[in-house]
């Protein structure tokens, strides 16, 4: 134990896999903590192994206006039982020898926290792991994040971590310092109050091209291919004062344009929530873009709604269709009817929302799911007027459909979760397929 103020380090790992890229992706509850942990007097280091604008790096990859863009990568040895697939593994992220060099930077950690994201990308997360080990052998790892939850006792018995945490870690952050560091703070914010965080700590990294924002956490739908509910099962809504707050800052601080909303549900109770929030938004006069990466609910875009965002500067939307064979979705969702996806396109399209910035998401590689059905979308899809993004499915743990994924897949995916990755679509009978990609490539660009 320590009586001084603890140097914590926070890491965000690298990614394995076969194909990545950066579509306004953030570590931003390991940034909570971040902010958290600075508030509450411990000296905090950030070591991001994604980071695309590294000082270091001499030539930068190609990155849009709007922050997305691509990792630096390197070739590596497929995992043992994908040796068949007929694609480049790479690690993405900085070179080993830039993420040592950052860790020589730090002041000596007495704590190293480390997230995880998808479940299938923790072989870069226990490379990352041993690194650390290597670097500084006295300092206790500490693992959280989706894959730490999703499959804890996976993680508890490989990723080589002191000790593994599942859940939000705001609620026992403090607690974790207190028994790891013996260092003790009272608490300056209230777990179950989003208002009461501390803006995420994005000004540690060293160029901010978007900022994520969390304007509620949780969902109240219960979709059999959605984990949203495990992993935040209680619903939290942020004032729409905090949120507009909050982007008002981001902006004039440090010049951000580019928001992306990380919310499961931002439309639901749009009245009380989104309403407000895109009110306020246009009333403070600053001029941003906004992108709902991870999807808005389409019943729940009215007239006002989708006037509302096209004003606040809403330039990429995504909505969550999953399929157009509405008759036989009901094993899916029940979240939208033909009727409502139509009603919804109409009121973009004349609040003045192009066709590219559009898109709804299409579930491809469902356990039992045939190619043709997912034609069919796609072209229902184009035919509405707005653009088709096949969505490759990955079975997830503790979903409705993981039971039936298990059983249809030709990959082990209960023992190794390496075998979820939906570039290898895990579920289809016949394996991987060029020919398939490529197909629904180009039915979606026609």
């Amino acid at each position: 134990m320590i009586s001084y103020i603890p140097n914590i380090l926070l890491v965000n790992p690298w990614i394995h896999d076969f194909a990545a890229y950066d579509y306004w992706a953030k570590p931003v509850g390991l940034l909570y903590l971040a902010s958290i942990l600075r508030e509450h007097g411990c000296n905090v280091a950030y070591v991001d192994c994604l980071n695309r604008f590294h000082p270091d790096i001499k030539k930068h990859t190609p990155s849009k206006t709007d922050g997305r863009g691509s990792y630096l990568k390197a070739v590596i040895p497929k995992p043992e039982g994908l040796e068949d697939i007929p694609r480049n593994y790479s690690r993405y992220g900085i070179p080993e020898e830039l993420f040592r060099k950052d860790l020589s930077d730090v002041s000596k950690p007495d704590l190293i926290m480390v997230t995880s994201h998808m479940t299938y990308w923790y072989p870069g997360l226990f490379g990352t792991i041993r690194i650390l080990r290597d670097t500084f052998p006295d300092a206790p790892v500490l693992l959280g994040g989706i894959y730490a939850t999703l499959c804890y006792d996976h993680a508890v018995k490989y990723s080589g971590a002191d000790r593994v945490f599942a859940g939000a870690g705001e609620k026992f952050i403090l607690d974790i310092i207190k028994e790891f560091t013996g260092f003790a703070a009272d608490m300056k914010f209230n777990a179950e109050e989003p208002d009461s965080y501390p803006y995420p700590a994005f000004d540690l990294e060293n160029k901010i091209a978007f900022i994520p924002m969390l304007t509620s956490r949780g969902c109240p739908f219960s979709c059999s291919y959605c984990a949203s509910g495990f992993l935040a099962p209680k619903r939290m809504l942020r004032t729409p004062e905090s949120v507009i707050n909050e982007t008002v800052h981001w902006h004039e601080k440090y010049k951000v344009e580019d928001f992306a909303l990380y919310d499961d549900a931002f439309l639901t109770d749009a009245k009380n929530h989104a309403v407000p929030i895109l009110e306020g938004i246009i009333g403070t006069g600053i001029r941003v873009r906004f992108h709902t990466p991870n999807a808005i609910h389409i019943r729940e875009i009215t007239k006002q709604t989708a006037d509302l965002m096209f004003k606040a500067g809403f330039q990429t939307v995504r909505l969550g269709l999953e399929t157009t064979l509405f008759d036989k979705r009901s094993d899916l969702d029940r979240k939208v009817s033909e009727a409502e996806f139509y009603q919804a396109v109409l009121f973009l399209r004349e609040a003045g929302f192009s066709k590219n910035q559009v898109g709804a998401y299409l579930l491809a590689g469902l356990p039992g799911q045939d190619t043709g059905s997912i034609i069919e979308s796609i072209k229902t899809v184009r035919e509405s007027g707005v653009t088709p993004i096949p969505a490759y499915y990955s079975p997830i743990p503790h979903t409705g459909l993981w039971e039936k994924a298990v059983l249809c897949s030709r990959y082990d995916l209960k023992n190794d979760p390496v075998f979820t990755n939906n570039a290898i679509f895990p579920c289809r009978n016949e394996g991987f397929s060029w020919e398939i990609i490529s197909l629904l490539k180009k039915l979606s660009a026609e």
